[in-house]
């Protein structure tokens, strides 16, 4: 099974906010997707654990991470 986390850029706050409908309690923040996924590989299974939830006879589990960043532009048109 792969665990799903949204990851959503907060442009005001400069960092990446991630929580997930399928690790319970997640919600954290990071400067960077890097940064974010080593938080990640800490909380997971944590969480998972905490809310007893591990797989049985699993050593890992996979995490989707699904980045999103909007941003808007205003681009001039040519004459």
């Amino acid at each position: 099974m792969a665990y799903t986390v949204q990851a959503t850029w907060d442009e005001e706050a400069k960092v990446w906010v991630a929580e997930s409908e399928d690790v319970p309690g997640l919600a954290t923040e990071a400067e960077s997707p890097e940064a974010l996924l080593n938080k990640l590989r800490v909380l997971v299974p944590e969480l998972l654990e905490l809310n007893g939830c591990l797989p049985s006879n699993e050593k890992s589990v996979e995490v989707v991470i699904r980045y999103q960043r909007e941003e808007r532009a205003t681009v001039p048109l040519a004459a």
